[in-house]
């Protein structure tokens, strides 16, 4: 039995292994193929999917309208309290994040919380780049529920995720046999109605608008039959 340079014991098949075959095995495969992103790709594809859920989070805080999930609770805490969205949603996702490493895997859990914090950071310090005229609110609810999509899309295309309602809902499901989907439904309801708190109907009705194009958006895009890259 010999040792390679790092000292490891070396089989006697070992060298007939390709030495960049050796090394993908030994740090995981840092090469992009058809079923796999490189590392490379994972920062830029989380990046610019927070970057584009950030730009529509922005425009609909600046029409004063909601969207659902754990964006839609720090929203109401935002405009409650006047608190900084940016902090308010970072600290509603730690109980979802813990959810979340002993649910999805270590990769899956440190692409999340990469995801949540630069979203986070992004939205916390948007307002010191970004400065917005007149938005017609139905075209703004619109538009802003379609970045937020694109925004979601690139992140669950590179096995990462926004935070969120789901992980709970998935974890109810599995310890208490509830309905991940109902859930989040039910939560997402909860939501709507304690949004009359902060936000007049006409107001709501356009984030619902938003919400819905956000999810037929994911709904006709985010397949795993179309799309198998990890």
């Amino acid at each position: 039995m010999r040792r390679d340079m790092d000292g490891r014991a070396r089989g006697e098949g070992d060298d007939d292994i390709p030495q960049d075959v050796r090394r993908a095995h030994r740090f995981g495969n840092w090469a992009s193929s058809a079923t796999h992103h490189s590392p490379w790709e994972d920062a830029f594809g989380i990046l610019a999917g927070t970057a584009l859920t950030a730009l529509g989070i922005a425009i609909l805080a600046h029409l004063g309208l909601l969207t659902g999930g754990v964006a839609g609770l720090a929203f109401l805490l935002h405009y409650s309290t006047g608190w900084n969205f940016g902090l308010v949603f970072f600290l509603l996702n730690l109980p979802f994040f813990v959810l979340a490493m002993g649910r999805m895997g270590r990769a899956f859990t440190i692409k999340t919380a990469i995801g949540i914090t630069t979203l986070s950071l992004m939205t916390a310090f948007d307002d010191r780049f970004l400065t917005f005229g007149q938005i017609d609110p139905l075209v703004g609810s619109m538009l802003a529920g379609l970045l937020m999509g694109f925004g979601l899309l690139a992140l669950f295309r590179h096995r990462s995720s926004a935070g969120g309602v789901g992980i709970l809902a998935v974890y109810l499901q599995d310890r208490f046999g509830w309905r991940a989907g109902l859930t989040q439904l039910l939560i997402d309801l909860a939501i709507l109605a304690a949004s009359f708190t902060v936000a007049s109907p006409l107001a709501i009705f356009y984030s619902v608008i938003g919400a819905v194009i956000l999810n037929i958006f994911l709904a006709i895009n985010h397949r795993n039959d179309r799309y198998r890259a990890a």
